[in-house]
């Protein structure tokens, strides 16, 4: 199954900015004229804009234009949790509602790069709605090589990542996590049921096994007045 559409363009946005033909500071072309220039809708370009500010590589900024992003300062935070146990050591049941889920595709680039996988190796990636006694938190997308869930059920997978893990017994280990500050897009407003504009939370995390084998790339965008970071030194 090939990639869809907006992450080959995705891709190839990324693979010129790394050729030097977009440097730092650079405001990329305005999404009608990259829309043009690939052939595609102008929602499917969007797409492929958001996924790599997702990322920290591009920088939305609202009425200004799309600049490729300055490198972020970068604090450890210690610990791996789930948002599970994250909900429960707050009194609240989690819960979540799958948006978008494709088995066995492609990888994007920047997602063969982050778990370390082969041109040939296949993912699952799950987009769900994260929520806190029935108040959406978070919208989450998750991407897990292939081969570590081929044999779990989506509600395995959509319930729990991390449990369903540990009772197929593998050991999670340490995780490694960017947290950068965002405005809701409108698809991550509609979702989240707040204001496009609204202050975002954006946390990028690769999840290893106490192998030290990537099992987990995870971009996930928190409602900024819902929920608060914990740094603990």
């Amino acid at each position: 199954m090939g990639a869809p559409i907006y992450l080959q363009i995705h891709n190839e946005l990324k693979r010129q900015i790394e050729s030097g033909k977009y440097h730092i500071g650079d405001k990329i072309p305005a999404e009608r004229e990259l829309a043009l220039e690939f052939a595609v809708s102008r929602m499917t370009l969007r797409q492929a804009v958001q996924t790599l500010a997702e990322e920290g590589i591009l920088e939305r900024r609202i009425g200004d234009g799309t600049y490729v992003a300055n490198r972020k300062v970068q604090e450890k935070m210690s610990g791996i949790t789930s948002f599970t146990e994250l909900m429960a050591a707050q009194g609240k049941k989690a819960s979540s509602k799958v948006v978008a889920y494709h088995n066995a595709t492609q990888p994007s680039i920047s997602e063969a790069e982050q778990l370390k996988l082969n041109a040939d190796d296949l993912v699952l990636r799950m987009e769900r709605i994260r929520y806190g006694n029935n108040e959406p938190i978070s919208l989450e997308t998750a991407t897990i090589p292939y081969k570590f869930v081929a044999d779990f059920s989506k509600e395995e997978i959509s319930q729990s990542v991390y449990n369903s893990f540990e009772r197929k017994g593998y050991v999670i280990g340490h995780a490694q996590q960017t947290v950068t500050a965002q405005l809701a897009s409108e698809k991550v407003a509609d979702y989240l049921q707040v204001k496009r504009g609204d202050a975002i939370l954006h946390l990028r995390q690769i999840s290893f096994l106490d192998n030290g084998t990537p099992f987990e790339y995870v971009r996930t965008q928190y409602v900024g007045a819902r929920f608060e970071f914990y740094l603990e030194k």
